[in-house]
């Protein structure tokens, strides 16, 4: 697994890029806690080059979630199947959502609470 990692504007984009499942997931789970408590303003997956993800990559998720009292953890760019694995997990209610890396900066940047509904995408 390959994870980009750059900054936009105040907040840190990551780009994991394959498989996120039981032998990957270390590393996600890594570079995402490392990302979440290193960041001051908050933490955006891109998941636009994610195949898959099982519980495992999940789990990441939610941790990170938790790490960060401002829950300023969003993931964009949901493929279909990706989107359809979130909407059975129910973590529509867990993370936010938006359509793309740019949509989830701007709605953080106008709105100082997090956002957890989607923003569109697959439904």
């Amino acid at each position: 697994m390959n994870i980009g990692k750059e900054p936009l504007g105040n907040y840190l984009v990551l780009r994991p890029h394959g498989r996120i499942d039981s032998s990957t997931s270390p590393e996600f789970t890594e570079e995402l806690l490392q990302s979440a408590a290193g960041s001051t303003s908050g933490v955006i997956v891109d998941f636009a080059g994610v195949e898959y993800i099982s519980s495992a990559g999940l789990r990441a998720l939610m941790t990170a979630i938790r790490q960060r009292k401002d829950r300023r953890v969003a993931v964009a760019g949901l493929l279909p199947v990706i989107h359809e694995i979130f909407r059975i997990a129910r973590f529509q209610h867990v993370v936010a959502i938006f359509d793309t890396v740019d949509a989830a900066a701007r709605a953080w940047s106008s709105d100082p609470a997090p956002d957890l509904q989607p923003s569109g995408g697959p439904a």
